[in-house]
């Protein structure tokens, strides 16, 4: 029975403690983050263009066969993206009004195996993903949360670019 008011008051400042516990909720930055990535490619554009032009050697007449441009590819880097485990910054590249490739232009998560694991597994999901869905609106993968959100943001930030 001397136990009984101990017990009764933990009880009360324990439900008190977990009561008054607030939560703060993660924000992701773009721009120059406060730790130093690993070095990223300067943002490109790049032109293919075709064969050159096929000039006769002959004398004889010819016609004119009509020629098609070959279709532009572009390609940019977002920004570098701090997603809470890491930064990241993604690179993408466009041809014939469509989005071709997708992967990642710099990753640094400090050497944290949870993170690269996270990273390893989620990483192509979200490259896929991108490529399906012809912009940055990606469902993202789950529990790789902040990967996910950075990785969007960064690809957002190339397609702006790009003017895609």
């Amino acid at each position: 029975m001397r136990r009984a008011p101990i017990v009764l008051a933990a009880t009360v400042a324990g439900v008190a403690a977990v009561l008054s516990f607030h939560t703060k909720s993660a924000q992701l930055t773009l721009g120059s983050p406060t730790r130093a990535a690993a070095p990223m490619a300067p943002s490109t554009t790049s032109v293919a263009s075709g064969p050159p032009p096929h000039t006769p050697t002959t004398a004889a007449p010819t016609t004119a066969a009509p020629t098609t441009a070959a279709p532009t590819t572009k390609t940019a880097t977002g920004v570098a993206v701090n997603y809470n485990y890491g930064i990241l910054s993604v690179q993408a590249t466009v041809s014939g009004g469509r989005l071709t490739n997708v992967t990642i232009a710099s990753i640094d998560d400090g050497g944290n195996f949870r993170s690269q694991s996270i990273d390893q597994q989620s990483i192509p999901i979200l490259e896929q993903q991108a490529l399906q869905a012809q912009s940055a609106r990606i469902q993202g993968v789950s529990g790789a949360s902040y990967t996910s959100a950075g990785f969007e943001q960064s690809l957002q930030s190339a397609l702006t670019q790009l003017g895609f």
